[in-house]
């Protein structure tokens, strides 16, 4: 039996460690057997555990509370995304999640963030589903089997009940009867009513989002990374769709992680253990490392099958959110642990829609803050009820869920990092040229490929740049193995007026998002005027 520190609240000790039916830090054989036992989930032909999620297939945004208290009222950015909750309804439903566990055989695992060692926290994951628990062992880092009976040092626990449903939410503060609620002072997660995994992972990456920066001077950053034969660091920046784990899977680079990192004063380190891939048209011709990584201890969510166990990676009937989440090793080309030196090149990705943005461009410093904080790519038709045409999406920091901290803090911690290393700042479309979605094409995958590869290896350093005219933006007018047409992206529309409105268009949305966050900034703020009006030199230009 394994038993909790100190650190951990009591009546979380209590019943952890007075509970005699949980199977501790169980192997990936036993969480699939376990599952398919319960009839939760069965197995691929390549070995893969797959399962549904039930009703949530991606995170609930809008059912994610922060616990607002003494240590938190000054400090969080408080809003639509950061939403807060009282202590007292926190502590009813923390009390809910653990009577309905206390009936239950469920499922502990000891297991931290943080490869870089010194930074390490340590995590304590309960959880009600076997599969969600292999989810655990999957993107956490793994420590070293402990002894029988030795106490283990916890920092933060993560309580797991998708079964539960709470009756009358809003008597609670809740939106629905779903939840995933964060208490900075218990230093706690509790989640409920949803089976969605990615709740778990992104449950303790905006626990870093919150520490790391305000008590280690540590950037915390939603993107990939991977590094060169040179020793050098690249970093990839990107929501959901842009290809951050795609682009940052190179066979010829070694991955540290692709999705959650740290960027300290000596290196850039991975917060996770695992990956956690989009699996929509999915394929070992375009994907080979993703690919090949599905299989023995791979858990595939909300997938379809062709025939018997044949998974159908083209089949989004379930969801356009189909997942695989897979332990770090499964990939061939790591970085073994998860870290690197300081970055030389950064990639911002953005799959336009509007098919305006050119596939490559160098950014200046304001620039480079400016894109930061804007977080662009957008939604197309098919991907969410409602939407008919192409629709700009900005998150903050290419991660706003997940930063409790005003974006200007993080925008500014980035701004100073890169200056002190002088790193180069690209921004990459991996989205549509020649027309907007629906009329113009994917640019190809190759071709980023292709750019991202120039850009790491010093090629577009000695070459003729041409500015953008609405953008600013710094486009090579060359680059090898790409066609020249494309990297002006008004060369591919035939209809050149189009062009220049739809980048207008564009121009216009970046710009009242960001008087949106300008409007936001607390005079309080690490950020000053002078600072917001050298970000704003960065933006399109006035239209």
């Amino acid at each position: 039996m394994n038993t909790i520190g100190t650190k951990t609240p009591v009546d979380i000790v209590s019943f952890i460690n007075t509970n005699s039916d949980i199977s501790w830090n169980l192997t990936p054989h036993e969480l699939e057997k376990s599952t398919i036992d319960l009839k939760m989930g069965k197995l691929t032909n390549t070995g893969a555990l797959a399962i549904d999620t039930g009703k949530f297939t991606g995170r609930a945004p809008k059912d994610r509370f922060i616990v607002q208290d003494e240590n938190t009222t000054k400090t969080i950015d408080w809003g639509i995304i950061n939403q807060p909750i009282n202590s007292k309804n926190y502590t009813i439903l923390k009390n809910n999640i653990i009577n309905y566990l206390k009936g239950k055989k469920i499922f502990g695992r000891h297991a931290y963030a943080c490869a870089d060692i010194s930074q390490k926290l340590n995590i304590t994951l309960i959880t009600e589903y076997p599969w969600s628990n292999l989810f655990g062992y999957n993107m956490f880092l793994r420590p070293k089997e402990s002894k029988e009976n030795n106490q283990i040092e916890n920092n933060w626990t993560i309580l797991c009940a998708p079964g539960l449903h709470i009756e009358n939410p809003k008597e609670y503060g809740l939106n629905q009867s779903n939840f995933s609620i964060l208490n900075f002072t218990e230093r706690v997660i509790i989640i409920a009513g949803t089976g969605y995994t990615g709740e778990i992972k992104k449950g303790i990456f905006s626990v870093l989002n919150y520490l790391l920066p305000t008590q280690k001077n540590i950037l915390p950053m939603h993107c990939s990374a991977n590094i060169g034969k040179n020793n050098d660091t690249s970093l990839f920046f990107g929501l959901s769709g842009t290809g951050k784990t795609t682009l940052s899977a190179d066979p010829n680079r070694r991955l540290i992680g692709d999705d959650e990192h740290g960027w300290s004063d000596t290196s850039i380190f991975n917060f996770e253990g695992g990956c956690y891939a989009k699996c929509i048209n999915l394929s070992y011709e375009k994907e080979p490392d993703i690919f090949s990584a599905i299989k023995k201890g791979a858990l595939l969510e909300n997938i379809s099958f062709k025939h018997n166990n044949e998974v159908d990676y083209s089949d989004g009937s379930k969801t356009e959110n189909t997942r695989v989440s897979y332990p770090i090793f499964h990939i061939k080309n790591i970085a073994n642990p998860s870290v690197g030196p300081l970055p030389k090149n950064i990639f911002f990705l953005t799959a336009d829609a509007f098919g305006v943005l050119p596939p490559i461009s160098r950014l200046d410093t304001n620039q480079t803050m400016y894109h930061f904080i804007s977080g662009y790519t957008s939604k197309v038709a098919g991907t969410e009820d409602g939407i008919k045409e192409p629709e700009a999406t900005f998150s903050a920091c290419f991660g706003s869920p997940f930063m409790p901290l005003h974006p200007t803090f993080y925008a500014r911690m980035l701004g100073e990092k890169m200056k002190k290393e002088n790193v180069n700042v690209w921004l990459i479309n991996t989205g549509w040229s020649g027309g907007s979605y629906g009329i113009g094409s994917r640019i190809q995958l190759k071709y980023t490929r292709a750019m991202i590869k120039a850009a790491m290896t010093n090629e577009l350093d000695n070459i003729q740049y041409l500015q953008h005219e609405t953008f600013g933006l710094n486009m090579p007018t060359s680059c090898p193995n790409v066609p020249k047409d494309i990297l002006n992206p008004i060369n591919t529309w035939r209809n050149k007026e189009n062009y220049k409105k739809e980048a207008e268009k564009l121009a216009q949305l970046f710009h009242q998002n960001f008087k949106s966050i300008e409007s936001s900034v607390k005079s309080e703020s690490n950020i000053s005027q002078a600072d917001l009006k050298n970000i704003v030199l960065g933006s399109p230009n006035k239209i």
